[in-house]
């Protein structure tokens, strides 16, 4: 929602300062020039990427126009489901566990929590590493080496579609300037007719420039920060499990290894001790 509020923005911005300084909304639409820029950007996004970069940036441009993800309830859910998981180990053993890490979406403790459940990239990281301690055959020190690599490689993957679209936002103003320089052309090849004719058609040019340049910093570039951010909400995530988990299997009682967890957020989504305290009874 913020993305299209700031597209308005910086529509009404550039082309209402244009229109109250006395410029004509008119010459600015120029469909052609449009075509150029958005059509070559187009085709070096289809030549420069694999099939699978494609679609996955085609997957996630979508997520820019929804709301944050991972909320501060997100974050309260995922650590009192690790609570009840890890409170169930020291009480029952790790074997207590096994038919939930094994099978999730069958699991009536994992039922309990919708909003975790319906991430399948943070049930799959969980239940992998609680499969390892269950199996007992890693120490902590090697299951946070395995950990790191993962989610090193999560943020990589994320972050492709970022520098795919960034890449584009940069290549924007150089498309910009060719449909400039076609127009320049166009106009060159029309030198002998009327100076206000040949003065219509130079505007025409200019804006090729207009566009490509605006396209790149009020449209497209803004998107690749977009997609960071989610990039980033969604590794944090899997830190949070990261320092959890690590913290249990270095002795920590489960609420203590929850407050590991918690430490790991960012300021804004952070819950309190108390809060987190009692939101993890409600779920009991």
């Amino acid at each position: 929602m913020l993305v299209l509020v700031g597209y308005i923005i910086v529509a009404f911005s550039v082309f209402g300062g244009f229109a109250m300084a006395g410029g004509h909304m008119a010459a600015l639409l120029q469909p052609i020039e449009l075509l150029m820029i958005g059509g070559a950007a187009t085709g070096a996004f289809f030549v420069g990427n694999t099939g699978k970069v494609i679609k996955a940036t085609l997957k996630d441009l979508p997520k820019v126009l929804k709301g944050a993800k991972y909320t501060k309830n997100t974050y309260m859910e995922l650590m009192a489901l690790m609570y009840e998981l890890l409170g169930k180990v020291r009480k029952e053993g790790l074997m207590s566990i096994e038919s939930d890490v094994e099978t999730p979406l069958e699991s009536p403790l994992f039922a309990k929590y919708p909003i975790i459940l319906a991430d399948h990239h943070v049930i799959e990281f969980m239940s992998d590493y609680l499969r390892i301690m269950v199996s007992g055959n890693l120490n902590a020190m090697e299951i946070e080496n395995l950990m790191d690599v993962e989610i090193e490689t999560h943020h990589h993957e994320a972050m492709v579609p970022v520098h795919v679209v960034a890449k584009m936002g940069d290549a924007m103003p150089a498309f910009g300037i060719v449909a400039a320089v076609m127009g320049v052309v166009h106009t060159m090849e029309s030198v002998g007719i009327p100076p206000a004719e040949l003065g219509i058609l130079i505007a025409h040019a200019l804006v090729g420039t207009f566009l490509g340049i605006l396209l790149a910093y009020g449209f497209v570039g803004p998107l690749s920060t977009a997609l960071e951010q989610k990039a980033e909400e969604s590794s944090k995530m899997l830190q949070t499990i990261k320092v959890t988990l690590l913290a249990n299997l270095n002795g920590y009682a489960p609420a203590m290894a929850v407050e590991f967890g918690r430490k790991v957020l960012n300021s804004t989504e952070r819950p309190g001790f108390l809060e987190l305290e009692a939101h993890v009874k409600t779920k009991r």
